[in-house]
């Protein structure tokens, strides 16, 4: 890869990781002493992708505004990396009238048509809505694609096999993307799916299947890149699934008791690992480093200071917005 294309996904993994700080830090900072799921600021659950960098820094590269990306419950990464406002995503998160679903949805339920981004809390919900696009993409003759993420548990779905299989009948320009992170909530992946790589499971449709490997952005950039291609020409869907990580708990509060290898995550944190990689190979210094931080610090606080001054929807409007006008 060019110097700049990698510094470009350095950029990217560094915004995604301090929004997710940031929204840690506001999620919890008025929740003690005592943890309550529905005070503070940000009631409800929250579930972050530190960890997941990789994923959607290396797919989303290869996207335009005009593709589509259908995302799971734990949708900032993707939705940074395909380039959803940050102002109106951080207020629908603080549920204030400003966000993208004038504070209705929350940060499972982001939906930005200006790039065709959205996500769902039901589990391989996306998959469906994926097609529709894919199929609307492809009978408009354009070279449009869709990218529909889910989880390696969602991959047990009905949702998701008869997907592949509508696409693969199809020929639909989109991309399944797989993100395993080894635990469906607190259960192991071994204690739910029969085979060791979901990847193998498209062969059963008669689509490329591929899973990459040690959480790699340029792996999965490369991998990627075929993917879209594959879908822009016209040669139908492709299924990539990532052997990703979590680094935090499934929901923030999860006392993540059921994990036998908390000891050892940090040390496969994505970001320094190709932080250091870079270092390396001579592509990034303290310099350019200290400037990524900066940016990234600047543009998320002010992310987080136009939700905080954005007003609450008022209660009386409770029934708005609910059904469309005819």
């Amino acid at each position: 890869m060019e110097a700049q294309d990698r510094l470009d996904l350095y950029r990217t993994m560094v915004l995604i990781r301090t929004y997710e700080e940031a929204i840690l830090r506001e999620y919890h900072a008025d929740k003690k002493p005592v943890f309550d799921i529905g005070a503070g600021l940000v009631p409800g659950e929250m579930h972050l992708s530190a960890g997941q960098e990789p994923v959607a820094a290396g797919v989303c590269a290869h996207l335009t505004a005009a593709d589509a990306v259908t995302a799971t419950h734990r949708p900032h990464h993707f939705a940074i990396a395909h380039g959803v406002d940050l102002n109106r995503m951080t207020a629908e998160i603080f549920g204030r009238t400003t966000g993208l679903g004038r504070g209705r949805g929350g940060h499972m339920h982001l939906f930005d048509p200006a790039v065709h981004f959205s996500c769902s809390g039901i589990i391989a919900e996306g998959y469906p809505p994926a097609l529709g696009q894919a199929l609307a993409f492809q009978r408009s003759g354009t070279d449009r694609v869709a990218v529909a993420v889910t989880g390696e548990g969602a991959a047990n779905q009905g949702a998701f096999h008869e997907s592949l299989n509508l696409a693969a009948l199809w020929q639909l320009p989109v991309v399944f993307l797989v993100e395993d992170n080894d635990w469906g909530i607190s259960v192991p992946r071994s204690a739910s799916t029969c085979v060791t790589s979901n990847a193998d499971r498209a062969a059963g449709y008669g689509i490329p299947g591929v899973r990459v490997e040690d959480n790699s952005v340029e792996a999965v950039h490369e991998a990627a890149g075929k993917a879209v291609a594959r879908a822009r020409a016209g040669e139908g869907p492709s299924l990539i699934e990532v052997h990703t990580l979590r680094l935090w708990g499934h929901f923030e509060g999860d006392a993540q008791g059921y994990r036998s290898d908390l000891d050892g995550v940090p040390g496969r944190d994505p970001l320094p690992t190709y932080e250091n990689q870079l270092r390396a190979d001579g592509d990034l210094d303290d310099a350019k480093v200290a400037g990524f931080q900066a940016a990234a610090g600047e543009r998320v606080e002010a992310a987080i200071a136009f939700a905080k001054e954005s007003p609450e929807p008022d209660p009386a409007t409770a029934l708005e917005f609910v059904f469309a006008r005819a």
